[in-house]
This record gives structure tokens, sequence and C-alpha cells, in this order.
């Protein structure tokens, strides 16, 4: 049966629906089902006002052309067929679940409070026509914890009405035009694009923005201690730019994550929104929340302060082993006030030591290659040693790399490491000691001036065994020499208790 609606709903409504097989039950609010077979019209010019929730079982089709608005829910699992406009108008949270639904023109204009003006769509949808935000937030999740990120499409024309501060699309927003370089082009998603006059064919611009996720919605240096803008634009085309391409950036102070608009601002690209990040352009002005800068190369753009969110793109670094020593490669794609790199290395992976520095290159688009060499590795007396790059910019800024390992192979006689070393006088001392031998072996302790303070002694087997230093204990501030001795192999170590 076919039912056309021509009027707004009133209290008639709920009798005349449930003879069609549309049953209206108190949930909540009260909500309007639609069970299998049933079918509802809603002719050009007319609107079904919903005071509740909306649902479609399997099997129900609702076809608007008109106005359909609703204060709570929309739950598709028939069909959907709105050529019409869909009008969210609630005073709380909704939830659009859309199922296999065809869009034309989707309004948010919730009258909540912050935090509960929300129209969360937890699976992907396409929107022909427009987007309109009147008030509220429109995101791309389902409400619940773990829920999948999904996408709100706007096809070939379509296009976003209204966003600003309090009112956007929090999640993902995709919007595709045609770019044949005849003029600039506006996505309506903060990005426009001018191509000079290049035939780029289909653009495709997919933003992320306001989840508060690094490396999803925002870009951030290799150590996380500098972050971009909570925005970021993943921008695809059918041909890629052979020349330089001007590209603006928008954003509402929702998304700043940090961001000073009263320092220059810096654009930034990477292949995915976990970086890492080279800047593009000059860096500039984006007082109004704007920035305008050219590439040559298209991606995933994101805005910061000049300094973030990556001053050095590290794009590799590894410690591997070289005969006896650890050899240290890294290499960068691009630097912004390098002033040095500061090698570190440690023999628990805790406490490290500064090894030496390598001049950086300072601000360069060009790709850079470094090594260092860590001679005797033995001395460490560990089966492995861990590694950190600890890069610092001409301001003083300093980020650190991820930590790499090299294994130690076995030396031949014995090595002993105390860590850790200088040490604070309260603090527990350990003996690294690695030997080629089985055997007891006895631990003296002597003071700056030759004085012997302690013995001990313990067992050892081939390879690397750790024993804590209980002669440490009660030591008073000073230099003081450990002899290890095992049959006729001895090694002298000083320690330093601060």
């Amino acid at each position: 049966m076919n039912q056309t609606c021509t009027t707004k709903a009133h209290s008639a409504w709920p009798l005349l629906l449930a003879a069609l097989g549309w049953l209206a039950r108190p949930v909540a609010a009260q909500t309007l089902t639609a069970t299998s077979g049933a079918s509802l019209t809603v002719q050009s010019g007319a609107t079904l006002y919903v005071d509740g929730g909306l649902q479609t079982a399997s099997g129900a089709t609702l076809t608007n052309a008109g106005t359909v608005q609703l204060t709570g829910d929309l739950t598709n699992a028939g069909t959907l067929n709105s050529a019409g406009s869909l009008l969210f108008a609630g005073s709380q949270d909704q939830t659009f679940a859309p199922g296999a639904a065809t869009v034309a023109a989707l309004t948010l204009n919730n009258t909540g409070t912050t935090g509960r003006n929300r129209l969360f769509i937890p699976a992907n949808l396409t929107v022909s026509t427009t987007l309109t935000l009147t008030q509220g937030l429109v995101r791309t999740l389902g409400p619940g914890t773990g829920a999948s990120l999904a996408t709100l499409r706007l096809s070939s024309g379509g296009q976003v009405l209204g966003e600003g501060p309090g009112r956007y699309v929090q999640g993902r927003l995709q919007v595709e035009r045609a770019v044949d370089g005849s003029s600039p082009v506006d996505f309506t998603n903060g990005l426009s694009l001018n191509a000079a006059g290049q035939n780029l064919g289909t653009v495709i611009v997919t933003r992320t923005a306001g989840l508060q996720q690094a490396g999803v919605s925002y870009g951030q240096n290799v150590g996380g201690t500098t972050k971009g803008i909570d925005r970021v634009w993943q921008v695809t085309a059918g041909q890629a730019p052979t020349a330089a391409t001007s590209v603006t950036l928008r954003w509402v102070s929702d998304d700043d994550n940090g961001f000073n608009p009263g320092t220059a601002a810096q654009l930034w690209r990477a292949a995915t929104a976990a970086g890492p990040w080279a800047p593009q352009g000059a860096a500039a002005s984006a007082s109004a929340r704007s920035l305008t800068a050219s590439l040559t190369q298209l991606g995933v753009l994101t805005v910061s302060n000049s300094s973030q969110p990556l001053p050095v793109t590290l794009v590799s670094f590894a410690a591997q082993r070289q005969g006896t020593d650890g050899l240290l490669t890294w290499a960068t794609a691009s630097e912004l006030r390098n002033a040095y790199f500061v090698v570190e290395s440690s023999a628990d992976g805790r406490t490290f030591q500064r090894l030496g520095q390598v001049t950086g290159a300072g601000t360069s688009a060009l790709a850079h290659s470094y090594q260092f060499i860590d001679a005797n590795l033995g001395r460490y007396a560990t089966p492995q040693v861990y590694y950190r790059l600890r890069q610092v910019d001409t301001d003083g800024t300093e980020s650190y790399s991820p930590v790499r390992t090299v294994q130690v192979p076995l030396a031949a006689g014995l090595v002993v490491q105390a860590y850790p070393n200088p040490s604070a006088a309260s603090a527990e001392v350990t003996l690294a000691i690695r030997t080629d031998q089985a055997g007891p072996a006895t631990l003296l302790l002597f003071d700056a001036v030759g004085r012997q303070l302690g013995r001990q002694q313990f067992a050892l087997s081939p390879g690397t065994t750790t024993q804590p230093l209980g002669l440490a204990q009660g030591l008073a501030t000073g230099v003081y020499v450990l002899r290890v001795l095992q049959g006729g192999q001895q090694q002298v170590v000083k320690l330093v208790r601060e």
C-alpha cells in the first residue's frame, strides 16, 4: 500500500500510520516504525514532522520528495529514497543510520547544548546536493566507543554550507570535483585548489577533522612533541600535476589543536597522516585561519606553526653491527632550522649517554644522509646496545627519534660495566659482567687512595651476567675503583657516586 503525505503530521497520524503498517511506540520520545511491506511517500512541498525517531524495517520504503523533519533518530533498514530534504532538528544528540539510503539534501539544526548537539552518522553516506549546518556538529562515527570511522561523501556538484565554529563535520568529509585548470575550485570542505591551467581530471579531497587522533586527524613530529591543527586533507587526482598548484586551506578555531594564529604558519605534506611531513612553500600569516601555498605534489596536507609538526623530516634511522663496532645511519627528506643531531646510547634501554654530535643541514628541502660509528661495542658488557637520536633546532627545541638496537658479539676475556655510572649516592648499582669462561669470581672495592673497602664473591658462566653491587650501598660521594678477578683475568672499573 502506498500512502501520500501532503500535510504536516499531527495527533491523528499514529492511527492512520498504524493502519498502513507504521507503528507509533514510546521510546523516550515517540518513535515511528515502518514494518516490512509498508510504504510512505512525502510529496514535493509537503513536510512530515516526527516528534521523535523514525525507523524503517527491512522491506519498508520511505520516498521523500519534500521534507522529513525529526527530533530523534533515523534508522533505515529498508529503502530510503530522499530526493527532498532530511532535517534533523532535535535538542539532544541524534543518530542517522542510513543503511541503503539515497539522500539529496541533509540539514542539521540541533539546538542542544554543546556536547549534546551532534548528529552521529555511523556508516558511509553520500549526499548529492547540499549538506547544510545551521546548528550542531555532524560526526561520522557511532555514538559508542570503539566505533569505526565512516565517510560522509558529497558527489560532484555537492557542497557544504554553513560550517563555522561549533558547527562543522567531525570525522571524514569527502568532496569530489572536476578540475580542468580553467578557474579555482572550492571543495567547500576547507580546501580550494587552483591548478593554473592544468587538467587534473577528477579530484577527490577527503578531510579528516576534529577527532584528536594523532596520525588520523592531525600530524605530529617523530617524537610526538609537536603537532599540527586537528585537520588534514587527503588530495588525490586523476592526473598528477606537472607544475606548481596553489592550495588554500581553511579551518575553524575548534581545530586549532594548540595552533597560535599570531605566529607564522606553514603548510605541510605527507604521503599519509602518520607522516613523515615535509614543508611546502614559505611560512606566512594565517591569522584568519586560512593559508595559501604552492606545491608540486599532492598528498595529505595540514597546517601548523612554522616550527611544527616536523622540523626535521626523518625518513629512516637504522643501527647495525659492523665488525666489533656499531654503525648508525639516518636520512632526512627535508630540514627546518636543524642545528645538529646528538647520538645517544644505552646498555639497558633506560639510561642514555651522549656519544657524539653530527651537524645538521639547517633549513633545506633536499634529502640528506648521515652516519656515525660507535667503536668497540664490547665495552658495554651487555648483549644488546640501544641507540637514539636527539635532534636540536637552532632555537634549542629538541625531539627524539625512535630507539634502535644492535646485538653485541661475545667478547673474549672479561668485560665489566657498572650502571648507572655516575650514580646518585642512594641509587642501586648493577654490574653487567661478560666472560668467555666459567668459574668463581671475586670483586674488590677500593677508595680513591687505594684502601680496600669491601669484597664480594660470585660464580660466572660464559656469556653475560648481571650482579647487584651490594658494596655500593652507603658509599659517600666520591670516586671508587672496582676490580673483578676471574681465573687469570681481571677488569678494573671506575665508579662515581654523586
